[in-house]
């Protein structure tokens, strides 16, 4: 039983998972962000209607002013837009390339601890990188005027990133489970896709056994006095 708790314990508790370290980062928050910025023009050409009908044209000039400047900006901002938009699909890739492995450690986990209650167990660890600061969020807050700031280095490197990632993922899409025998197909992907959950226990006993009906055990009799008889 020890030994079987340990390879149990190898996905379970206390143990950092390796393959969160690969895993495309949250930009979620990023995304909304950005496109937030998108619809500041919209909302200046709005405020420079709204000041003109009430007959206040110098508002309407400084907001028509204001959504040409946010307008120029639309280009840097699509740009940051679709550097965000591919790294949360590569995150749903990678969920779904890992789904049953992450279902199978929280599954060990939950094992463990229940077969050992009385003992305290170290929680699971992720390696996932780490979120996005709030000074480089920052950084993505529209402000006009006549300069456009760069992307940071750090969305730069998010770029780069999801070439490394497609990469990556592309890698162990491509891992097969070689068969034994030299001369026969692989056996299948080594990581295929999820299936579905389950409840069972991650360890189950061996099936009982079905007993053959009177009638098979019967025609065994029959056969083996056959046998003999011949013999």
């Amino acid at each position: 039983m020890d030994a079987r708790k340990d390879r149990l314990g190898e996905h379970a508790a206390g143990h950092a998972l390796p393959w969160a370290a690969w895993a495309p980062p949250w930009a979620g928050d990023e995304l909304r962000q950005v496109r937030g910025a998108g619809l500041a023009a919209a909302r200046a050409d709005a405020d420079a209607g709204a000041a003109g009908r009430s007959g206040d044209q110098q508002a309407a000039a400084r907001h028509r002013v204001l959504a040409a400047s946010y307008r120029a900006m639309g280009e840097a901002y699509r740009d940051r837009e679709r550097v965000f938009a591919g790294v949360m699909a590569d995150r749903a890739g990678w969920e779904a390339a890992t789904r049953a492995q992450r279902h199978l450690a929280v599954a060990a986990d939950a094992e463990l601890r229940r077969r050992h209650p009385g003992q305290r167990f170290t929680p699971l660890r992720s390696a996932e990188p780490p979120a996005v600061t709030a000074a480089r969020r920052a950084e993505l807050t529209p402000t006009a005027g006549p300069d456009i700031p760069d992307a940071g280095l750090w969305i730069k490197d998010l770029d780069a990133g999801r070439r490394r990632f497609a990469a990556r993922l592309a890698d162990r899409q491509s891992l097969m489970v070689p068969a034994e025998d030299p001369g026969y197909g692989d056996l299948g992907q080594a990581f295929p896709a999820w299936t579905g959950s389950s409840r069972d226990a991650i360890l189950q006993p061996p099936k009982p056994q079905i007993r053959p009906s009177a009638r098979v055990l019967e025609r065994a009799a029959d056969r083996d006095a056959d046998i003999e008889a011949g013999e």
